[in-house]
């Protein structure tokens, strides 16, 4: 293909792009396009996958029967929407395959959220409320994006997500009601997940490498620091709801600007999370890396049965 078929074909989907239409798997794209795709929708897939492993481990020992079944279905969601976005990630062209070794090998990422310990019930509270609310806040514009498969699977995941929080302020809500050590341990699980749910926002804008690109292709609607601006300010009454203090001394309300101002975050540990040296980065890879290979088993058998049934068919055909 010529320069001058390139260009041509670039100037029609960019006009594409500002008239605010879909992007479909079979239509020319940019390969930079494809690419920030793939990366993103595989790094989004890789945190719902993941982020089942901190949850899980509390499935069998949640306080009552209710919250188990709840727990259970909240992180079976989470492998749904896993499922969705490989799929979608596959229609780039990648195979499933790849994304798991590029998980697995440490060269893909995963949101930073998901290698922080999980020390008592009341963190199952925290991440339903402020880690499945950060998530909403970052994915409900992820529903207009441009590439139609990943809109059209955002918008059940979002559904889905919006319950995940609720549940997750309900177990708070019960938390600060109910007695004094109860209300602690609700209190102590904010302390430690506020700060990490605010770094998983991404990067500051300054220091984005893709959020200019993704803005102008409509890949992203809002900045980083749009985002958590918009999660601290919705958050904040929440927690005044609850009767506990959100861990930033330097959080206070500003009547010129409509927002809340707030604390510097700690970036020297966000990044040192990113790069693998965070509390349970390696434990994480561990469980996933495990979990993969003891599961293989089950796919040896899954294909075996699709390749008799399909051998059964073509004997009936006949």
């Amino acid at each position: 293909m010529s320069d001058k078929e390139i260009k041509s074909l670039e100037a029609i989907f960019e006009a594409r792009i500002a008239r605010d239409e879909k992007i479909e798997p079979k239509d020319w794209m940019p390969e930079k396009y494809r690419k920030t795709h793939i990366r993103q929708i595989s790094q989004h897939a890789h945190s719902e996958i993941v982020g089942m492993l901190p949850e899980g481990n509390w499935i069998s020992r949640a306080p009552s029967l209710r919250r188990k079944a709840a727990l259970l279905a909240k992180v079976q969601d989470e492998a749904g929407h896993g499922l969705y976005l490989y799929a979608a990630c596959e229609t780039l062209g990648v195979s499933r395959d790849e994304l798991y070794d590029q998980l697995h090998s440490g060269k893909a990422k995963y949101s930073s959220i998901f290698n922080y310990p999980t020390v008592t019930w009341a963190d199952m509270g925290a991440i339903g409320w402020l880690v499945d609310g950060a998530a909403i806040i970052n994915q409900v514009p992820l529903c207009n994006t441009s590439f139609g498969p990943y809109a059209r699977a955002m918008v059940r995941v979002c559904k889905e997500e919006s319950f995940h929080q609720r549940q997750g302020f309900e177990i708070m809500l019960k938390l600060c009601n109910g007695t004094p050590e109860q209300k602690e341990m609700a209190q102590d699980a904010l302390n430690r997940w506020w700060w990490p749910s605010l770094m998983m926002l991404g990067p500051t804008d300054a220091e984005s490498i893709h959020t200019e690109q993704s803005m102008k292709w409509k890949l992203k609607r809002k900045t980083n620091d749009e985002l958590r601006q918009q999660f601290i300010d919705q958050t904040v009454p929440q927690a005044d709801l609850l009767g506990i203090t959100v861990p930033d001394p330097d959080l206070k309300w500003n009547e010129e600007t409509g927002h809340y101002d707030f604390g510097e975050i700690n970036w020297d540990e966000f990044w040192q999370v990113v790069k693998g040296h965070g509390p349970c980065n390696k434990k994480r890879m561990k469980d996933r890396v495990n979990a993969w290979e003891n599961g293989a088993w089950v796919r040896d058998a899954a294909m075996a049965y699709a390749e008799k049934n399909e051998k059964r068919k073509l004997k009936e055909a006949i």
